[in-house]
């Protein structure tokens, strides 16, 4: 991020996402106000990316992690959690559409107080009301403590809780992640999702000019990938912290799972994962 400006890369996800509503008819994942956070720009800004053909794999990969993200949400909501930490939320709708709040789900949003302060007067502007199950942490992971702010927002550390973490590990210095993934593997029957990126040199030849260029334009906006994760030495790191239970969706198993693909299929090149974590303790 720079200095006093809301995050780029946050507001390039809530375009693919309202993208997503138009241009792919929600075929993955249905967000009713994407659009409306987006404002009155939300017309051109969506035009913007549906000219660029390679701009769908990206649109496909944001709305599944999503889907995939509330779909385990709903399941732990289900074995009894109800308390939910949404970290590094930029435009994220998800505390507007709580499907969850009349069991008495608590919302949590975390993001660096510039991008929040932004999402608040978006929120505001398209005449949206906050709702109550919502609270706003604002957390600059990379120089303040997570479990700081979560607590000092009301979040209770001895209950079971979800995190939702997407679109933000990329961004962050691996000691920073570290430091996230241990205060939730200290938290009782903690899940948490989150996407990350695969090493360059685990592309092919071919691919990898691709995704240079595309890391190439987050760091040229203020934002660059600062860490990559091999799936298997993520899978040890993560079981090593107590994480028992792990699911990692790559892009292959992605089209198998939400767009119909044949599941020998399953096996594909590298990319982006999203993965769920979660401890049975």
């Amino acid at each position: 991020m720079q200095n006093g400006q809301p995050s780029r890369t946050a507001l390039g996800a809530a375009i693919q996402r309202a993208a997503h509503q138009t241009l792919d008819g929600a075929g993955i994942f249905k967000d009713p106000f994407a659009r409306s956070l987006l404002g009155q720009e939300a017309g051109v800004l969506i035009d913007a990316v549906s000219v660029d053909p390679a701009q769908r794999q990206m649109r496909i990969f944001m709305a599944a992690r999503s889907r995939f993200a509330e779909d385990c949400l709903d399941a732990a909501v289900s074995r009894g959690v109800r308390q939910v930490a949404i970290l590094g939320a930029g435009l994220d709708t998800f505390s507007l559409r709580n499907p969850h709040a009349s069991l008495g789900l608590r919302v949590f949003e975390v993001d660096h107080p510039t991008t929040q302060a932004w999402k608040r007067e978006r929120i505001a502007e398209a005449g949206l009301a906050t709702p109550a199950s919502l609270t706003f942490a604002p957390v600059d992971f990379e120089r303040q403590s997570l479990a700081e702010g979560l607590i000092a927002a009301g979040f209770q550390p001895a209950q079971p809780a979800f995190f939702l973490w997407l679109g933000v590990v990329p961004y962050l210095r691996r000691d920073a992640i570290s430091a996230i993934l241990q205060f939730i593997a200290s938290v009782p029957r903690s899940e948490v999702v989150f996407d990350y990126s695969e090493p360059l040199e685990n592309y092919s030849p071919e691919r990898r000019a691709n995704v240079a260029a595309v890391a190439a334009r987050t760091a040229a906006i203020g934002e660059p990938w600062l860490s990559y994760f091999d799936p298997s030495e993520l899978s040890k790191d993560l079981h090593e912290r107590g994480f028992q239970e792990l699911e990692d969706l790559g892009l292959a198993a992605i089209a198998v799972r939400y767009l119909g693909a044949p599941k020998g299929d399953a096996m594909g090149e590298a990319g982006p994962h999203v993965i769920r974590a979660r401890r049975l303790d």
